[in-house]
């Protein structure tokens, strides 16, 4: 979602259809605190900023207590792509051991505040450069990565390393929590396998490009014109003839379902939703933020459940 997009937030979706809830966290969540199953954090704990909570909780994940992490954005009210610092994000950042940002142009703010916050010893994890993707020729770069599965994977091992550096004493910690956090990983590569090989080349509409390596990996095939995707991706309006050729997906029954960025929503988007609901294709929403109450491996868990039970297996 770019700084300029006037695009406002949908509200969540609830009733028959298929859909994954997404809560509203604070827009700086510390993890200092002790939720239900969640261990302590020691005194002596490696301070972490991570630009959203979907990075928040994975580094959570594998530091446990020895991390004290500040997710600055978990409110699906907030834009990355257009937040302004704080001086509370500021503060966290400038004693911060390890930050880790998506990159890509998802959350530049994070590059311009470190800059601004005078500490240039801070291990910082780009998951865009970790994934190593790069824009298609004549394209424009998928900035989602973490909706790619080996991309979170690979991630996991690059924050054992960096906490590791931080504290060296855990570091056995840290390599354990990985490897059973990446263990949790494989049965959705395994789900998506499943949707590959009892649906693989089926064609799916999508509003923005959140969902794309999930649906990819699926082996399903998006037939939105790039036209619209890019139109709502970059906060701008779709011209009356491309928005004509995407709802014909649905009128016509062009596509199985619809991957439907919740998060946030505008006229032409709702116009989609309700087109493809009308028409009886199964919507599958999405978000780009952890739902509240939500640890990343359930919340994915459910994202690939629900394309899966859209289309019937």
């Amino acid at each position: 979602m770019p700084a300029s997009s006037p695009r406002r937030l949908a509200p969540l979706i609830t009733g028959a259809s298929l859909v994954l809830l997404a809560g509203c966290g604070s827009s700086s969540d510390s993890g200092s605190g002790t939720a239900a199953g969640q261990s302590p954090v020691s005194a002596s704990a490696v301070a972490v900023v991570t630009s959203t909570n979907v990075y928040g909780d994975i580094v959570k994940q594998i530091g446990g207590g020895k991390v004290d992490i500040t997710s600055i954005i978990s409110d699906p009210d907030q834009d990355p792509h257009s937040y302004e610092a704080n001086t509370q994000n500021q503060l966290a950042l400038s004693k911060a051991k390890v930050v880790v940002e998506n990159g890509g142009g998802y959350d530049d703010f994070i590059d311009r505040m470190l800059k601004s916050s005078d500490n240039s010893s801070a291990e910082v994890i780009n998951a865009v450069k970790v994934s190593g993707k790069t824009a298609p020729a004549g394209g424009e770069l998928n900035e989602h990565v973490w909706y790619d599965f080996p991309t979170t994977a690979e991630l996991a091992d690059r924050i054992a390393a960096a906490l590791t550096k931080a504290d060296p004493d855990d570091a056995a910690t840290f390599t354990k929590n990985a490897g059973a956090f990446k263990a949790k990983l494989k049965p959705l590569e395994a789900k998506e396998a499943r949707i590959k090989a009892g649906h693989g080349g089926e064609p799916i509409a999508i509003t923005e490009p959140v969902p794309l390596y999930l649906t990819e990996a699926s082996g399903l095939v998006n037939k939105t014109p790039e036209e619209f995707s890019e139109a709502i991706e970059e906060g701008d309006d779709v011209s009356p003839r491309t928005l004509e050729e995407t709802l014909a997906l649905f009128t016509d029954k062009k596509v199985e379902a619809l991957v439907y960025n919740e998060q946030t929503s505008g006229p032409q988007t709702e116009k989609v939703e309700r087109a493809a609901r009308t028409a009886g294709i199964p919507v599958v929403p999405v978000t780009e933020t952890l739902p509240e109450g939500q640890d990343y491996i359930g919340w994915m868990t459910g994202n690939v459940d629900a394309l899966a039970s859209a289309l019937g297996k």
